[in-house]
């Protein structure tokens, strides 16, 4: 079945809206991805708002929409579905994208499709890659760390490991903090490692013993090191190898991400690993898992990174998926957290 979906992404500090067409050979068009971010807001406390942040969804959704369709040349009778991020994410913030795809769906009598924000990070690959082959998704984000085995977009899609307390991107955050650099950290941190050496400080490798959990990660012991190295160089009195740090931690992540991922494809068969999320875009990690699924012999499938963090598009090619696979809608009482796949 084809079709044009409306997908709406307000999980955290991103209002996105996007807008794609699926045709009958599941190949996917994106026709707009209107991002409406509050992060300036954010940057003065360090991290994310809660309640900032559901304010600032009020405020661009409904532009933000209206932005989408000028951009697509569609109007409201032209749409067959519309998809929104149910859940994870802030509660308030999802609630917002939840009452306004509901408003819209109602409105122009179309199906409502609530969806997982992890798949929607698988899916909006397809938008860039074409239709997507059972797959190991690696998905890294300020949120989330996770692998995925995803043997197909319509579900079901099984979780084989996540992190246990801090997801990368979160560590990533609060080692530029402990470096000084701004919010968001990742790409500072990116950016300064590119002048540092990868090798200079042997920083641990969380959840990588013989007896460890094989697919899940860990950050949080890896960003205290990170602290302790930084507070006994200021107690000594030495500068702070700024890059040397930001390298070292950058290296010792994304050794971590790429190596469980591409065990984990090896391990249980598959031919193709997808990296996705926020952190996704960065360069280093996007490096090491090219090089490492070489090796291996897996095809590495990243999309570009104007993809890789929350947007509206990602939302809308899930939901495009499931409607032309068919798939039940959710009721217009659609809570958050209550997703159709995933």
């Amino acid at each position: 079945m084809s079709g044009l979906v409306l997908g709406i992404e307000t999980s955290c500090d991103e209002t996105g809206v996007g807008l794609v067409r699926i045709d009958g050979g599941g190949h996917v068009t994106l026709l707009a991805n209107e991002i409406a971010s509050s992060v300036d807001e954010h940057a003065r406390f360090g991290g994310v708002v809660p309640e900032v942040a559901s304010r600032a969804h009020l405020q661009a959704m409904v532009p933000a929409v209206r932005r989408a369709m000028a951009t697509a040349g569609v109007r409201p009778h032209d749409v067959d579905a519309v998809a929104v991020t149910a859940g994870p994410g802030l509660a308030g913030a999802l609630l917002v994208g939840v009452a306004a795809a509901k408003a819209y769906a109602a409105a122009w009598d179309v199906p409502l499709y609530g969806v997982n924000h992890l798949t929607a990070h698988v899916a909006v690959d397809t938008v860039q890659h074409g239709p997507l082959p059972p797959a190991l998704a690696l998905l890294v984000s300020g949120g989330h760390s996770n692998l995925l085995d995803v043997p197909d977009l319509a579900g079901p899609i099984t979780s084989i490991g996540a992190t246990i307390d801090d997801a990368a991107g979160e560590a990533f955050d609060k080692v530029a903090r402990l470096l000084g650099l701004p919010f968001p950290g990742g790409p500072h941190i990116d950016r300064v490692a590119r002048d540092g050496d990868e090798a200079a400080i042997a920083f641990p490798r969380g959840l990588t013993g013989p007896r460890d959990a094989p697919f899940d990660f860990s950050f949080s012991g890896l960003k205290t090191a990170v602290a302790r190295h930084v507070e006994a160089l200021e107690h000594a009195g030495t500068p702070i190898p700024v890059a040397d740090v930001a390298a070292s931690f950058q290296e010792a992540v994304v050794d971590v991400l790429t190596a469980k991922a591409v065990r984990a494809a090896r391990e249980r068969g598959m031919d193709t690993l997808l990296l996705g999320g926020g952190v996704a875009a960065n360069s280093r990690l996007r490096e090491l898992a090219q090089e490492r699924c070489d090796a291996a012999g897996l095809v590495l499938r990243v999309p570009r990174p104007a993809l890789c963090t929350d947007n509206g598009a990602m939302v809308a090619a899930l939901g495009a998926h499931l409607l032309a696979a068919g798939t039940k809608p959710s009721d217009l009482d659609l809570a958050c957290e209550c997703v159709t796949v995933f």
